[in-house]
């Protein structure tokens, strides 16, 4: 047990450290290859800060444990959008001004109502696991096309200065590249080991697992990244960084982690309690994020809102173990 403890601290510290790495480096090296601002923010971060959830889905879904990848990836959105928001928005209310990080909200909004219908018959296929790549990879296709067209968004700007604040050359760049992909994948094995073991101890499902200490660690780079953002004034980035982290988590993670293991016998709870909370979250911030009467915003009213909310889910999770 102290062992699994041990080996879920460190390496969540390492996950978090290597996950930094390896978007730093990933987006240096993408700027020196002469892709554009919009892009990287748009598919190099957004791909880079969901690498965490992936590796660690793939890892268990292959050590034959898919409940608890599928609780990473729902777990993982929840944490985003209840905690981090949440939290970024008490420190500072969140201005929405990017038109594309407007449009992303309406269709993470359509992808939930589409992982929700695959999942309605208690199972994940491979062939729907499938389908949900193929979303992943037309949703790159997307962002490609949206960055080129997207030219003087408020997110290009924003981009563009935190390119400047991380300049490196671009051996560095490449060497930060590797190692944090490198360490990424052992830091997700070593915490899943960690996870899997503490389930076994205490008798808890990998789903509850999945859904609380993995999702809440995997998260944490989203955290520091949108935090970051929203003190430097970069308040597009912060949000963009969890509607794209969610939109990869619903396609990618899942996807993934259905392909290598399908998901069968799913616990009702994960549509009627788990699911449905995550939709939720995802409305009200498109309610937020579009303000309709007024400004698009995200107050500190609405951000301790929330947070309050994730609280109850996380003690709703709690009572239904103990019950």
């Amino acid at each position: 047990m102290t062992l699994a403890i041990l080996a879920i601290l460190g390496g969540f510290v390492l996950l978090v450290w290597s996950a930094d790495r390896f978007v730093e480096g990933a987006a240096v090296t993408a700027k020196h290859a002469g892709m554009p601002s919009l892009l990287i923010g748009m598919v190099i971060v957004g791909f880079g800060t969901s690498a965490p959830e992936m590796v660690v889905s793939a890892m268990a879904a292959i050590d034959g444990n898919p409940d608890l990848a599928l609780g990473n990836a729902l777990g993982s959105n929840i944490v985003n959008t209840g905690l981090i928001l949440g939290i970024t928005a008490l420190i500072t209310p969140i201005m929405v001004q990017s038109q594309i990080v407007r449009k992303e909200i309406p269709l993470l909004l359509l992808i939930g109502l589409l992982v929700g219908y695959f999942l309605w018959d208690g199972a994940l296929t491979r062939v729907e696991a499938v389908l949900l790549l193929v979303g992943f990879f037309t949703l790159i296709g997307w962002s490609i096309f949206s960055a080129i067209k997207g030219k003087g968004d408020k997110l290009e700007m924003e981009m563009d200065q935190e390119l400047v604040d991380h300049t490196m050359p671009l051996k560095k760049a490449i060497f930060w590249l590797v190692l944090g992909l490198v360490l990424l994948i052992v830091s997700s094995r070593v915490l899943v080991w960690g996870a899997v073991s503490i389930a076994h101890t205490l008798g808890v499902s990998d789903l509850i697992i999945g859904l609380t200490i993995v999702a809440l660690g995997t998260s944490l780079p989203e955290l520091a990244a949108s935090v970051i953002a929203v003190r430097k004034g970069e308040h597009d980035i912060a949000i963009g960084n969890v509607v794209g982290s969610n939109m990869f988590n619903l396609l990618a993670v899942t996807g993934i982690a259905g392909v290598i293991s399908p998901i069968t016998n799913l616990p009702e709870q994960v549509l009627s309690r788990d699911w449905l909370v995550m939709m939720g979250m995802t409305v009200a911030l498109l309610i937020m994020a579009y303000g309709f009467r007024r400004a698009g915003r995200i107050n500190r009213f609405e951000g301790a809102g929330l947070l309050i909310a994730f609280c109850a889910y996380n003690v709703w999770l709690v009572t239904s173990v103990i019950s």
